[in-house]
């Protein structure tokens, strides 16, 4: 097996010894690099006349790539081609990525991984990342043991139970965790080769796939209960004796397995769960950012959250914790929160409430006075009608839940409406920004899940600022494998979101944007993961010596730079 050591020389040049040579070398995605290998490096690793015989610079490669990008006709052929080309050659494809974030971005993530997660098993090229299945689960350390590169610092880990707005998608999840760890790379410059993406395969209940010839992945229902989490048990020990350094990103669980996982792990191994933690504190930075525009406080605002989802629930934890800060009693600060369901407001007393939504819900005579339309429930109208909602979050993936009346009424009790439709992907959307700038007469603060163009209207150009939790956790990562943090602790999140809000120029706030562009990627997670740092060493949770002077130091030597290094022979 091919096999590779990364260093840095005498010089301070990242240095790769490799022990192959040949094809095996071509057909290494870390290694490869295709016609940019010069005349020493052919003749050295016997790959002479295996190339055309030209020396393109990566400048020259990432031209020829972006003109064959620029040639497909569809969202998902751009999909498959940078796919294919991060197969090849992962240094070309992170440089290209580089090159065109604003454009490419929305292919490799959100929205366009929607669809080649429904479409992962037609679309199928090449293996990437580790799939962990009841047949493999206890050679999970002979599993790991097998991987070229055996310094994993990042492990991004789904079970594809709740992708998106999408639901169940089976083995087609694995999109996920490969695009998620592309953003960690391109944001925050965790080297590629260090980057782990892992599908646990415990079944589909999703019949489509499973009723699907061509489906790759276990054809069974899912696992449940007890054996569920003997499985994730041991998917968690082989992580824990394997990369013992390593951060692990929970990704896309079901609603209550979110829960139940992050509190069951977060102390045994640093973890997190980027739809609760990460769409918290990106949703937050958001708000603080409509708050600049508006001129108003936090704890002046009324919000309404709907989806009790992980994402949901995850955000009204944040708000809750910002009130708290502000100064308000934990039990005001909820008073200030609606979070609603299927069935409408949460409430004690009502049926049908999962336990993990319980520590929102009202009293049970909290709407005693209020003018209620609606039956089987009290329902957003009746919520955003009876309350003063002057912020209204979305994370029900379900579309066009801001109804015109909905928000026409907000807009009625409320000067300049905040209203955030956060699911994805952009059929999932509860609302399209231009109606809900034509139904407030262009005075609502608009922040979506998926990118959308900007909007004229009055005479003003308006635009869409996109809540994508790629501002918040490739520097949540960077920020604790910088002081070796053991714990990722909720403090940690809730920086990385006030600093993002810090960070967004005055010029997009005049534009109506709460968000930075997302061209400043790469600074925006460096200034993140230097704050995450900073609290994690103030808390006792950082296990390498760092101080405050220090910090943006140990965090900007860690940021992989997509270029080509220099390679040696091994021995």
């Amino acid at each position: 097996m091919l096999r590779y050591r990364i260093y840095r020389d005498e010089k301070g040049e990242d240095t790769i010894e490799i022990d192959a040579e040949g094809v095996e070398l071509l057909h290494n995605p870390i290694l490869n690099k295709g016609s940019a290998f010069t005349h020493e490096e052919r003749r050295l690793f016997r790959i002479e006349g295996l190339l055309p015989p030209a020396v393109s610079t990566l400048e020259q490669q990432i031209a020829r790539r972006y003109e064959s990008f620029t040639d497909k006709t569809s969202d998902l052929e751009r999909y498959i081609f940078l796919r294919s080309l991060q197969d090849r050659n992962e240094t070309l494809f992170y440089a290209l990525l580089l090159e065109h974030l604003e454009e490419m971005i929305p292919i490799v993530y959100t929205p366009t991984v929607g669809l080649a997660c429904q479409k992962f098993s037609h679309i199928f090229r090449f293996t990437r990342g580790v799939f962990l299945s009841p047949d493999n689960i206890d050679e999970v350390d002979k599993i790991f043991q097998s991987l070229p590169h055996k310094e994993v610092e990042m492990i991004v880990v789904t079970d594809s139970e709740g992708i998106l707005g999408i639901g169940d998608q089976g083995i087609g999840g694995m999109g996920i965790p490969v695009g998620k760890l592309s953003l960690y790379t391109a944001g925050a410059g965790i080297n590629p080769s260090s980057c782990l993406p892992v599908a646990l395969d415990v079944g589909t209940d999703n019949e489509g796939l499973l009723n699907d010839p061509l489906y790759l992945g276990v054809r069974s229902g899912r696992l449940r209960g007890k054996e569920y989490f003997d499985f994730v048990d041991k998917f968690v020990k082989g992580v824990k004796t394997n990369f013992p350094k390593a951060v692990l990103q929970w990704e896309d669980f079901s609603k209550q397995n979110a829960f139940t996982l992050l509190e069951r792990y977060r102390h045994e191994i640093p973890s997190f769960n980027d739809d609760i933690q990460g769409t918290g504190a990106v949703t937050l930075a958001g708000i603080k950012g409509a708050l600049r525009i508006k001129g108003e406080k936090l704890e002046d605002q009324v919000f309404a959250v709907l989806g009790a989802g992980a994402g949901g629930i995850g955000v009204a934890r944040q708000i809750c914790s910002a009130l708290v800060e502000r100064g308000l009693p934990l039990s005001e600060a909820r008073d200030r929160i609606f979070v609603l369901d299927s069935r409408g407001v949460i409430y004690e007393g009502r049926a049908g409430v999962d336990e993990y939504k319980r520590e929102f819900s009202r009293s049970a005579g909290f709407a005693r006075g209020w003018s209620l339309r609606d039956q089987g429930g009290i329902s957003l109208s009746d919520t955003v009608r009876n309350s003063g909602v002057s912020v209204l979050i979305g994370l029900s993936g379900i579309r066009e839940s801001f109804t015109e009346k909905i928000v026409r009424e907000m807009a009625l009790l409320v000067d300049r409406p905040v209203i955030f439709p956060l699911s994805n992907p952009t059929d999932r959307t509860e609302a399209e920004p231009e109606d809900l700038y034509r139904w407030t007469e262009g005075r609502a603060i608009v922040a979506t899940g998926s990118p959308f163009p900007s909007v004229e209207y009055g005479g003003k150009v308006l635009f869409t600022g996109q809540g994508n939790n790629v501002f918040i956790f490739p520097g949540v990562g960077l920020g604790a494998l910088s002081v070796g943090a053991k714990v990722i602790t909720d403090e940690m999140l809730t920086a990385a979101g006030k600093r993002l809000s810090e960070m967004v120029p005055e010029e997009r706030l005049d534009l109506n944007c709460v968000y930075p562009p997302i061209s400043d990627l790469r600074n925006l997670c460096r200034e993140i993961a230097v704050e995450v740092a900073r609290v994690a060493v103030d808390q006792g949770v950082g296990t390498k010596p760092a101080d405050s002077g220090t910090l943006a130091e140990a965090v900007t030597s860690r940021m992989w730079v997509p270029r080509y290094p220099r390679y040696a022979r091994g021995s």
